[in-house]
């Protein structure tokens, strides 16, 4: 596959859509559509890396007994979802300090403990590059309602029988599926 050229063909508030030119290996030339959280991509170099966009958190409870999840309503599939709290990382913030603050804002919870920041993954590698940094650690508090009035988002922690139960009949996010099903059998 050789890659020919990217052009912008709208952008938003949040997410920018591009259609990338490219040339299969049999000589035909594609078209590819994505999206992206950059609003200025120009070149195969600037679809490539960079910084992270958001955090992911995968968090239990003190015990390691428990783990916290978000039952969100997701306008993009027109249901609740399950998914671990994630964010946008803003500005200038560390990954820390984004978990941090999208955990309180979310959940109302505290990190207290970040065991491991594991590295750049991708969230929906057939149609965006957006990327994720995952926050690995333990949270406590009182879970409170979220306090964004764009999402709508219940926060609960669930035990690995839970988990079980969750799993058979409830949509979750792929990545948080995959976890969830590992843990709850660990």
């Amino acid at each position: 596959m050789k890659f020919k050229e990217i052009n912008k063909v709208h952008s938003g508030k949040f997410i920018h859509r591009y259609d990338i030119t490219y040339e299969t290996s049999s000589g035909h030339e594609k078209v590819y559509e994505m999206i992206s959280r950059n609003p200025d991509i120009d070149s195969r170099e600037k679809l490539i890396g960079g910084r992270a966009d958001a955090v992911v958190l995968i968090l239990t409870d003190a015990d390691g007994d428990k783990l916290l999840l978000n039952r969100e309503f997701r306008l993009a599939t027109g249901q609740w979802v399950y998914n671990f709290p994630a964010g946008l990382i803003d500005g200038d913030e560390t990954p820390e300090e984004a978990a941090k603050r999208e955990l309180f804002e979310e959940t109302g919870l505290s990190l207290d403990v970040i065991d491991d920041v594991v590295g750049n993954s991708y969230s929906a590698i057939g149609f965006a590059n957006e990327s994720n940094i995952c926050v690995i650690g333990k949270a406590s508090g009182e879970i409170r309602p979220s306090d964004s009035e764009v999402e709508e988002i219940e926060a609960g922690w669930f035990t690995k029988d839970e988990v079980r139960e969750l799993l058979v009949n409830n949509y979750f996010a792929a990545r948080t599926q995959a976890y969830c099903y590992l843990w709850c059998r660990m």
